[in-house]
């Protein structure tokens, strides 16, 4: 037995019914009564824990974790983008941020800025996340820095990545190696080196993905592998640290490339005459020239297109580290890009493959 007009619930008072095999588990998750409408009070989100249905949906940070002020929080790759903005937005939210910057000991202009600040509450560290020397000495140092390291910290922000583009057979196997082990491996090794003091502040783990991660794209396949990596590691991640108190959630942001400057029309012809230098003869031959090309003007088109506010992501990963109920993925994304994730990953892939990719 099974009604889908108006169903608020397994006992929902309107009319519809999900028969006893289905209502049983629900119980005491839905409201005992609706009101009438399929949204009554007390519904919950409409993907439940997940992120609200559309990306510009409002998020309440009513129901915040507090005090702030006492909470340390660990964010990599915060020499520019995400994680120089996250990292001075969290400062101005209370945080004792830890600043991881791969540029610290060259003395890059991010780590300047974060520095200018003059903040004990914000300390800049020089942070390769590939390199286990250095992550467990970022650990000692962070524990060092705590009143009560027994007490542990309480957030870590896995931002620190690379992107390139090209198809699989423009891109070598060093550039797969080299994107993998910054965007996924230093992902879980700086969860692994951190989980003990994340653990004992029963607190969290943020990672930022990527829509890319979510659905692929031509051209894109180095970048997506690490991104449906860091998915699956999250998840799994999720379901072992349940238990133990520890929230972990994704943030999938769309294209934000103008606003990052990951990318310039310079660099990206860089990158496409050194890889059109190292390919293979014969598939130099077999693709031409003018195909190579017509694909890197498609990424140079991509690149100029994307948002130039990054405020979405920022609050995206706020609300993860604040509030009492997180969402376990967020997608501050352009409406555009969010109802094509929705399409890839819910319809047949001959229909979305016809739609979007031929």
């Amino acid at each position: 037995m099974l009604r889908l007009q108006n169903v608020c619930g397994p006992r929902c008072t309107s009319g519809g019914s999900l028969g006893p095999g289905l209502a049983a588990p629900l119980e005491g998750f839905f409201p005992q009564q609706c009101g009438g409408c399929p949204r009554g009070a007390g519904w919950p989100e409409p993907l439940g824990r997940g992120a609200p249905l559309l990306p510009g949906s409002r998020r309440t940070f009513s129901n915040e974790v507090r005090p702030v002020g006492s909470k340390a929080v660990l964010v990599t790759g915060c020499d520019s983008g995400f994680g120089f903005s996250l990292a001075k937005h969290l400062h101005s939210k209370g945080f004792l941020v830890f600043a991881g910057c791969l540029m610290k000991d060259q003395g890059g202009d991010g780590v300047k800025e974060l520095d200018g600040l003059k903040s004990d509450r914000l300390r800049t560290i020089q942070l390769n996340v590939c390199k286990g020397e250095e992550v467990e000495r970022v650990v000692e140092v962070v524990r060092s820095s705590l009143e009560d390291p027994e007490k542990g910290m309480w957030g870590l922000v896995n931002n620190a990545g690379i992107s390139t583009f090209g198809e699989v057979e423009f891109t070598s196997m060093e550039t797969y190696k080299e994107v993998a082990e910054v965007n996924l491996w230093g992902t879980v090794q700086m969860t692994k080196a951190f989980l003990p003091l994340i653990r004992r502040a029963r607190g969290r783990i943020v990672n930022i993905s990527s829509m890319l991660g979510r659905m692929a794209n031509p051209a894109r396949s180095p970048y997506c592998i690490t991104k449906f990596g860091v998915e699956a590691f999250s998840d799994c991640l999720r379901y072992e640290m349940y238990p133990l108190g520890v929230k972990v959630s994704v943030v999938e942001p769309g294209n934000f490339i103008a606003a990052t400057s990951l990318y310039n029309p310079e660099r990206i012809q860089a990158i496409a005459d050194k890889m059109w230098d190292e390919l293979p003869e014969v598939v130099r031959k077999d693709y031409g020239r003018k195909y190579f090309d017509e694909k890197i003007a498609r990424m140079q088109a991509y690149c100029n297109s994307g948002s130039t506010d990054i405020s979405p992501v920022v609050s995206a990963v706020t609300h993860a580290l604040t509030s009492r109920s997180p969402y376990t993925r967020y997608h501050p994304m352009d409406y555009y890009w969010w109802l094509r994730m929705q399409i890839m990953t819910h319809l047949p892939g001959a229909l979305s493959d016809r739609i979007y990719i031929h």
